[in-house]
């Protein structure tokens, strides 16, 4: 199961969680982050880094309070961190909390824890191991079976005290009771449904953060309880399992055992550091207390809403635990608390120097000086993103440098292939960037034009009143080179930069073509008005003539008509 994941939505190009995750158990497919469930160790460092809240976690929230709706005797084991973690007056309102929201009975994990500390202590006496790491963080059990598998005979094999405490409630209750673990910690709930060597003393988890919601949900607010019992008799000095020391503190409580130097660590790298000198046999006769969160469990992943003080937190579990032992353990023999730990080592395919070499190239690394190993991408150094990339767990356009020299590049073959001049110019007017087709147009190369000021080539005094009003110009038409091109220009203010980027558009064929195409309409005008000068000298020719004719024909028509009324009077 996938206890942490990734949102596609959210997830974009950071790569803050690759470079967060010291065992690399991050993969990034089509530029968004997936989580390698095989590697990963659920320390939870991806959700605490994350920018952009991406990734999501497994709640069982829904799933208990399934429990409480139908009825299920649910019994709630709390981890000591709360003691630093959780807002009350007294430990008694927290167990009045809980109840309000339907669990039957409170107890505390560090009865759980003080079964695991007895074991503990049979181990030292016993003397039969070469070192002995503690076994409660299940991020650090992940860690040596995954990654350091050669250590896996230095673990303590003893469950941690939160399956130790839901194996004894089942044993006292029955199976049929449902157990939820509240806790600050997100890799508990691998350990208790995901592993299944010891699948089944847990039913559920809840963090502490979810409780916060639940509680606001519900109105509750844990100061306005009341104090009521724990179900379990007072843990004594296990209850500072989850500080820094604290285990470790448990084990010597009752006396001082000098067989094993004591070792108390915690942090990822520092854990790291300690298995591979074991794995080195470097260290010996060494009882560890191992952590992978920074400051212990109070520090956990699912803790650092409230706990922004580690000191407010440490100084709150010292203050209210006891450092006795306690009297009477739970009625639990070795068998029933006996875990033991494996290989879980994924192997990983492992590239030639010719396919780390080709992929190498593909990113523009041709030689070690290319190989910057700035670590942008999440990997220490560019051989090692080179084999996640042969593994698919990375891909190439994870590397920054690259990415950008892409980008610079396109810019570039943009800059250069466009037909139009750009310059950019400072406050000064000495010319800070110009392209191929500027300096084809100033006569002179790059290197040169950039020692060079704009008014050395044209007449810059608009480019001056552009500095003055800080107002962009667009579109005037001007002419340049003796007269022979025009050219549109554009003046835009830099405000960021105090620059002024100008280009120059070539319009003189456009210009040209308008030019012909008034001219025709010139010539065409001349002769419609030539054809209508004739057209109306035809006219009055023709009148002139129709004139003179119609004279006659009237003189004519005229005689005509009197010689025929002169016949008629004969």
């Amino acid at each position: 199961m996938k206890v942490i994941d990734f949102k596609d939505a959210k997830c974009r190009h950071c790569y803050k969680c690759v470079r967060n995750c010291a065992v690399k158990a991050i993969a990034v497919e089509n530029e968004q982050a997936r989580i390698l469930q095989d590697h990963c160790i659920n320390c939870g460092h991806c959700l605490e880094v994350c920018p952009q809240n991406a990734k999501t976690f497994a709640s069982d929230l829904e799933r208990v309070q399934g429990y409480l709706r139908k009825g299920f005797q649910t019994i709630i084991s709390i981890a000591p961190s709360y003691m630093g973690v959780l807002d009350f007056d007294k430990p008694g309102q927290v167990v009045d909390a809980l109840v309000k929201l339907g669990f039957s009975e409170v107890r505390e994990t560090a009865e759980g824890a003080a079964m695991v500390t007895n074991e503990y202590k049979k181990l030292i006496r016993e003397k039969k191991m070469k070192n002995i790491i503690t076994t409660c963080c299940p991020s650090m059990n992940d860690l040596v079976e995954k990654y350091y598998p050669g250590c896996a005979q230095y673990m303590a094999p003893v469950v941690s005290p939160m399956i130790a405490h839901g194996r004894y409630i089942k044993k006292l209750y029955g199976n049929d009771v449902k157990v939820v673990f509240l806790g600050p910690c997100i890799a508990k709930k691998q350990e208790a449904v995901g592993d299944e060597r010891i699948f089944g003393a847990i039913d559920a988890i809840l963090t502490f953060e979810e409780l916060d919601d639940w509680l606001k949900e519900e109105h509750i607010d844990i100061t306005d309880c009341e104090e009521k019992p724990f179900g379990n008799p007072n843990p004594e000095v296990n209850r500072l399992y989850p500080i820094d020391g604290g285990v470790i503190m448990s084990v010597m409580a009752d006396g001082d055992m000098n067989s094993y130097h004591k070792v108390q660590l915690d942090g990822l790298d520092n854990c790291m550091e300690l298995l591979e000198c074991m794995q080195r046999g470097e260290i010996e006769n060494c009882f560890v207390e191992a952590n992978v969160c920074d400051g212990g469990c109070v520090k956990g992943p699912a803790s650092a809403k409230w706990n922004t003080s580690y000191v407010k937190a440490k100084i709150k579990v010292e203050k209210d635990a006891s450092h006795q032992t306690v009297s009477k353990l739970p009625d639990m023999n070795s068998g029933e608390l006996a875990r033991f730990f494996e290989n879980r080592s994924v192997e990983e395919k492992v590239p030639t120097e010719e396919e780390i070499q080709k992929i190498l190239k593909e990113t523009g690394k041709y030689s070690q000086n290319d190989e910057l190993n700035c670590g942008a991408c999440g990997y220490q150094t560019c051989r090692e993103k080179a084999i996640a990339v042969f593994n698919e767990k990375a891909e190439n356009c994870m590397c920054l440098p690259y990415a950008l020299m892409q980008s610079e590049s396109m810019s570039n073959v943009v800059l250069d292939v466009t037909p139009d001049i750009i310059l950019v110019v400072d406050a000064d007017l000495r010319i800070r960037e110009c392209n191929k087709r500027a300096q084809e147009l100033l006569g002179v190369g790059k290197e040169e034009a950039l020692q060079r000021y704009i008014f050395e080539f044209i007449v810059a005094d608009d480019i001056k009143d552009i500095f003055r009003t800080k107002q962009s110009v667009y579109n005037v038409k001007v002419k340049m080179d003796q007269e022979q091109l025009t050219m549109r220009k554009t003046m835009v203010y830099i405000e960021d930069m105090d620059y002024v980027l100008i280009t120059f558009h070539d319009i003189t064929r456009e210009e040209k073509i308008k030019e012909q195409h008034y001219n025709f309409k010139v010539e065409a005008m001349e002769i419609a008005q030539k054809v209508i000068d004739k057209q109306m000298t035809v006219a009055q020719e023709i009148a002139g003539l129709l004139g003179e004719t119609t004279a006659e024909t009237k003189v004519t028509m005229t005689k005509l008509r009197d010689s025929i009324l002169e016949e008629d009077d004969i």
